[in-house]
């Protein structure tokens, strides 16, 4: 995932690992979330029936890609 770009992932089993390269130390001022559903981005989320979807409170808390900080 390029610097500075938006990610997301979607996890199909009972478990996952993620790691992370990252370019400098860790800066939670500089982070921010998108609403995962937006539907101006528009994503297919292939989400079965009767599944619990599990957020963060950071990702439950999140904004709008129209309302999204950007960074220059």
């Amino acid at each position: 995932i390029p610097e500075g770009f938006a990610h997301g992932f979607y996890v199909m089993s009972e478990t996952a690992e993620f790691v992370y390269k990252c370019t400098n130390y860790y800066d939670p001022t500089s982070e921010h979330s998108i609403l995962w559903n937006d539907p101006d981005i528009g994503i297919k989320w292939p989400l079965a029936d009767g599944i619990k979807i599990n957020l963060s409170d950071k990702d439950t808390k999140a904004s709008a890609l129209k309302d999204a900080v950007l960074f220059e």
